[in-house]
């Protein structure tokens, strides 16, 4: 009848709460989680939202898709004044301030910024595990209540959207002789980071939050059997290391009331670029990953634990012996401990390189990671092609190599060449991601079907002295 609802069935997939999560079967992925996880899903769903509307309110909604467009647009206009203040903003400043008023900017917003382009790729390493039936759910052990790849993309949008305009805020502030006020930016922001983090209601996706500090508790301290998640989420900490010693500095400059200021500029201070904080920051990652390692060697006893604890212990002197440099004399910084420093990178790069490719992936054989349950434009440009595997594993090699120049403390005065390079490890974190979660996921069925396996042999053997039994 003309006006009436139009109804769906009580199952209906549609009919999901906000929040709420879809069935994870033990035997593959999320079950009703195919292509329709793309990102045109929010729209599809709004069409069904739509459709179940009476007839007079559905006549006068916007189409979803123009309503996308809309925001879409909306997004590239708020960048676009974001850019144009922020550039004008720059503009106004004298030349020989120029620099480090843009250095100066840039230590407080970039490592939120790194932190935001993780977020994005994480959400997207997500989307094609569910498109690829690899259960990533019983991978990391999560609950119902697990954030979907769309919710991920939904909070790095914010993230996007927040950051720069602080920024913006900051540059334009500081440039018009507000210094108060764009001192505030920074410190805003962080304070309001820390929040959300440890807010302890029931809203901000709660248990996802107290997930991920939970496993940040764990790893700082494994005191516990190492799950995969623990030293998963450890090794990412690893390409992030330049974030957090940017992190500390930020910090150190609040707490000391340096932001905007003068202060900073001398690199001696407390909180300048020859701080002893710095390489131990760095070095903390590592750390944790050696002693994880260490804790899997007494839980399990393989020797190989120890092996991957050597690897992670390679980082701590290219760490400290290029901030050596700041508390030696020239001469002995480039006749001493600038070759050791060169020696241990490449000994770092190729052991990393070595045991990226035979321990953490599985390249035996093709991969199924981009074989997706449905046909899609990136399964038929990725599965089972060469080329995708000369690239892994030599952007690899080349990203290992360069990823040595963030590590270390003498070369920060390049803060763009710092941060692209730090980008681009996150880059090769997010690729491998996809072959280190299938090859968990391989692993964990190879054991599903050796025990079934068993079971059956152990059920046949029963029949068999059962039978026997009965005859004599």
């Amino acid at each position: 009848m003309i006006g009436s609802l139009v109804t769906a069935p009580a199952n209906s997939p549609h009919l999901r709460k906000a929040g709420s999560r879809t069935v994870v079967s033990d035997l593959g992925g999320e079950l009703g989680n195919g292509a329709e996880d793309g990102p045109m899903y929010s729209v599809i769903a709004d069409e069904l939202k739509i459709a179940s509307m009476p007839i007079s309110t559905a006549a006068i909604m916007p189409s979803p898709i123009l309503l996308w467009r809309f925001k879409v647009l909306l997004f590239f206009i708020w960048g676009f004044i974001c850019c144009k203040f922020g550039w004008d903003s720059v503009m106004r400043m004298s030349v020989d301030l120029r620099d480090l008023f843009l250095y100066e900017a840039f230590l407080y917003y970039n490592p939120l910024l790194l932190v935001t382009m993780m977020v994005w790729l994480w959400g997207i390493n997500l989307w094609v595990f569910s498109q690829a039936n690899v259960n990533y759910t019983k991978i990391f052990d999560l609950d119902q209540n697990h954030l979907t790849h769309r919710e991920i993309w939904k909070c790095a949008t914010w993230m996007t959207i927040i950051v720069p305009t602080s920024m913006t805020a900051y540059l334009y502030l500081y440039s018009h002789g507000e210094v108060s006020l764009a001192a505030s930016q920074p410190v805003l922001l962080y304070a309001a980071v820390a929040m959300v983090l440890i807010f302890p209601f029931d809203i901000f996706y709660l248990s996802t939050r107290f997930y991920l500090l939970r496993t940040l508790w764990r790893i700082v301290f494994p005191l516990q059997a190492i799950s995969f998640s623990d030293f998963f989420l450890a090794d990412i900490l690893t390409s992030m290391s330049k974030v957090f010693s940017d992190l500390e500095r930020s910090v150190c400059r609040m707490v000391h009331r340096q932001v905007a200021t003068i202060a900073w500029f001398e690199a001696d201070s407390v909180c300048g670029s020859h701080s002893v904080a710095i390489p131990i920051v760095l070095v903390l990652p590592y750390l944790f990953r050696l002693f994880q390692c260490l804790r899997q060697y007494k839980d399990t006893g393989e020797r190989n634990t120890l092996l991957n604890a050597l690897k992670y212990s390679t980082a701590v002197p290219v760490i400290f012996l290029s901030a050596l440099k700041y508390h030696v004399f020239p001469e002995k910084w480039t006749s001493f401990y600038r070759p050791l420093w060169l020696l241990s990178s490449v000994l770092n790069s190729l052991y990393s390189f070595y045991w990226d490719v035979t321990r953490d992936w599985d390249l035996s054989s093709f991969t199924r990671i981009f074989k997706f349950s449905k046909p899609s434009m990136v399964s038929s440009l990725l599965y089972a092609r060469k080329w995708v595997y000369v690239w892994v594993i030599g952007s690899n090699l080349i990203l290992r190599c360069t990823w040595t120049y963030k590590l270390s403390a003498h070369l920060r005065h390049n803060y763009l060449t710092v941060f692209a390079i730090t980008a681009l490890e996150m880059l090769r974190r997010f690729q491998w991601a996809f072959f280190r979660v299938e090859n968990e996921w391989n692993k964990m069925n190879s054991k599903s079907n050796i025990q079934l396996s068993m079971t059956e042999i152990g059920n046949e053997e029963d029949k068999l002295l059962t039978s026997s039994d009965h005859h004599v």
